[in-house]
């Protein structure tokens, strides 16, 4: 597990040379950075604001989320590299194809939920950069930011997983989540 390991030993199992864990286990544990961002400028803010809070508390689920992921995505991807590693070439090629597409289409999920996240946690941020306390003001932007650029790596990584074709509808969904979560962030 990804996550049990100390930050310096994370780093070094992202910078090993082998394909798992990847892109989207580090994207995982940028974001649930950026949440903790969040939340800890929401907690500096309760004087000034009556839903620090419940916003602090809503960056916390992200950022527990995000957590998750980590290991989630490295599994994922460790899956769909195993199946089209050990691809029985002798089996019909439809059935072949079938199998490894659900794989494939698996993970593709954790990098989708990362997508959807740092959109949510761009959107928490917006929703905050104008109540938190002026000298976390930076903080909560940075956190948009960083929340943007998951959300925008992720989307590379659903359509790379998907090997989608044109119009896929969870690569558009991955668009329009990206788009929202840039404007968010450059309002900042």
């Amino acid at each position: 597990m990804l996550t049990g390991l100390p930050f310096p030993a994370l780093l070094e199992e992202l910078a090993a040379p082998r394909e798992v864990p990847g892109a989207g286990s580090a994207l995982a544990a940028a974001l649930a950075a950026a949440a903790a961002v969040v939340q800890m400028a929401a907690r500096l803010s309760p004087g000034s604001w009556a839903d620090a809070a419940g916003v602090a508390a809503q960056a916390e689920a992200l950022r527990e989320r995000a957590v998750q992921l980590v290991d989630e995505d490295a599994e994922a991807y460790r899956l769909a590299l195993e199946a089209r590693a050990a691809a029985d070439e002798s089996a019909k090629p439809e059935q072949r194809d079938w199998t490894l597409g659900q794989i494939t289409a698996a993970a593709a999920e954790p990098p989708l939920a990362l997508v959807r996240l740092g959109a949510d946690l761009a959107e928490l941020c917006g929703a905050a950069a104008g109540r938190v306390e002026p000298r976390v003001h930076a903080d909560v932007a940075a956190a948009a930011a960083l929340a943007a650029a998951v959300a925008r790596g992720a989307r590379a990584l659903v359509a790379a997983n998907l090997t989608a074709p044109k119009g896929d509808p969870r690569v558009e969904e991955a668009d329009r989540l990206v788009a929202a979560a840039e404007a968010v962030a450059r309002a900042l």
